[in-house]
Order: structure tokens, then sequence, then C-alpha cells
């Protein structure tokens, strides 16, 4: 009998020793997890004080997509013998000037896309990876600070493709007026004062015009999250034919180290684009709303 009561005490202290050891250690967790979230805080504050300091500001995040198959003999599909894929890239870069008196700031944004089908019972089709989303834009915004707030301006934007028809169309925006900046990482572009150089073989549809730019960029990064949304828009004087406008937005959230996962959406409007492809009289296009997304893994650069 007294070595059943010894054997249940021995068996009751483990226990305790056990839940002891472990209520201990969550108890320091916890108390290193204080440590560390008081710590990134600081350096966190630290970072915003070195981000208001005079000087330039550059970043870039992009995101990477990208699959491959191969199909022998699969009876179920339309064609049982093929090969397959599809790569993505998107880029966000930018690298800003930032002084007491004026600002710098330039950006580019690119969304670049290739598919391939290659049907391998028959040597007629194309078997080379061909371009489907091809999205270029390149800013240049410079400011003279009137207040911490508002800013006289200039801007320069140019828009194109650039693994298909490049310059073919291309847009240059070149004009002058005012920038908002309401809060931090905000930045509204209005510039009454804009011409829009179009380049482009169809002289018929595609024609510049002096019209108003409207830009708005918010870009941020918090934590292991970078965002960027872009609302580009020209109205022209002219025509509301000839006006058009373009919404980009790009996000990445970074899962282990520099890699992570991010997703791009694009919206557009512009009527002639819209009478080019469809091969009709400026007024008579159907201008539907162009899009297009991309997601898979991101690389913090």
């Amino acid at each position: 009998m007294k070595k059943i009561v010894l054997l249940v005490t021995f068996f009751c202290g483990i226990a305790f020793t056990q839940a002891q050891t472990k209520e201990e250690l969550q108890a320091q967790k916890a108390e290193k997890q204080a440590e560390a979230d008081a710590a990134q805080a600081e350096a966190n504050a630290l970072q915003a004080q070195i981000d208001a300091l005079p000087g330039w500001r550059v970043g870039a995040f992009g995101t990477i997509g990208g699959s491959l198959s191969n199909f022998k003999n699969w009876y179920s599909q339309g064609t049982p013998n093929n090969s397959s894929g599809n790569i993505g890239i998107t880029v966000n870069a930018y690298a800003n000037l930032i002084e007491d008196k004026f600002f710098w700031r330039n950006s580019l944004s690119t969304n670049l896309n290739w598919v391939k089908l290659d049907n391998k019972d028959t040597n007629l089709d194309d078997d080379s990876f061909n371009p489907t989303t091809d999205v270029f834009n390149l800013s240049s915004l410079y400011g003279h600070k009137l207040s911490e707030k508002f800013a006289i301006s200039g801007l320069a934007e140019y828009r194109t493709t650039l693994l298909n028809n490049f310059n073919d169309p291309g847009y240059l925006d070149v004009g002058v007026g005012g920038t908002w900046t309401p809060v931090e990482n905000l930045i509204v572009v209005i510039h009454p004062l804009n011409y829009n150089f179009v380049f482009s073989n169809n002289d018929a549809v595609f024609e510049s015009s002096m019209g108003a730019k409207i830009v708005a960029d918010y870009t941020r990064q918090i934590g292991a999250i970078n965002f960027k949304t872009n609302f580009s828009t020209f109205q022209s004087y002219k025509s509301s034919d000839l006006s058009n406008w373009t919404w980009t937005n790009s996000f990445s959230y970074t899962l282990w180290k520099m890699i992570g996962v991010g997703f791009d959406l694009g919206l557009r409007s512009n009527q002639q684009e819209a009478a080019n492809y469809q091969g009709v009289a400026l007024e008579d296009a159907d201008n539907d709303l162009q899009s297009y997304y991309t997601f898979g893994l991101s690389y913090k650069f």
C-alpha cells in the first residue's frame, strides 16, 4: 500500500512540476514578446524620424507568377499532347527626393505577362511564349513647396506598351499646376494646363489635345505589407472622346524573408484605343472597360 501511495505521489509531483514549468515558460514568453513589441515600436518611431529627414527615398516591390504544364496522351481533352505555360511579372519602383523647399518624385510601374500553348500534334501552331499583359508607366513630378501640404508643380508622365507595338500608341502628358499632400503617402496632382501628346501610326483615331491632368497616388508600407494605388486621368478640352483614365492597384504581403504573395489589378477607359482595335471611327467605338489582374508570388526588392 505504501508503494502505491509513493508511486501516486511521485506521478502527481511530476505532473505538477511539468504544469509549473509550462506556466513559467509561458510567462517568460509573454515577457520576451512584450520586450520585442516595445523594441519594434521604438524601431518604427526611429524609422519615422528617418523618413521625415530630407533626402532620397528609394524602394521597389513586385509580383512574379508562373506555371508550366505538359500533357502526353491525355485523351480526355481536345489536345492530348501539349505543353503550356504562363509567366507574369509586375514591378513598382520609386525614387523620391524630398527637401524642405521642393520635391522630385519619380515612379515606374510595369506589368508583363507571357502565355504559350503548344499542340505537339501539329506544326502549324505557335509554340513560343506570346505577350498578353503589357503595361508600362513612367512619371516624374517636380514641386516647389508653398506650404507643408501644397506646392506648385510640373508633371511628365509617359504610358505605352513594351512587348507589342512600342509607342503605338504612346501617351506623354506634360503640364503644370498644383500638388496637394493632405496626408502622408497620399499625393494629389491637379494640372489644368496639360498637353496630351499621342504617338501612333493611326492618325485617324489617335489625336493629341490640350486638357486637364489629375493624378492621385497612395503608396505605403506597413510592416510586411506593401500597397500602391494610382489613379491617372486626362480630360480633354477638345472632346470627351480624347479623354482617358487608368486605375492600377498593387498589393504584396511578405511571408518569409523577401518572398510573399502579391496581387495586381488594373482598370482603364480609352475611347481611342477601343476605336483603333475595333477598326471603326472614334465616335462609333464601344468603349468597354479594360481590365487585368495578376496573382502570384511576390519578391520585395
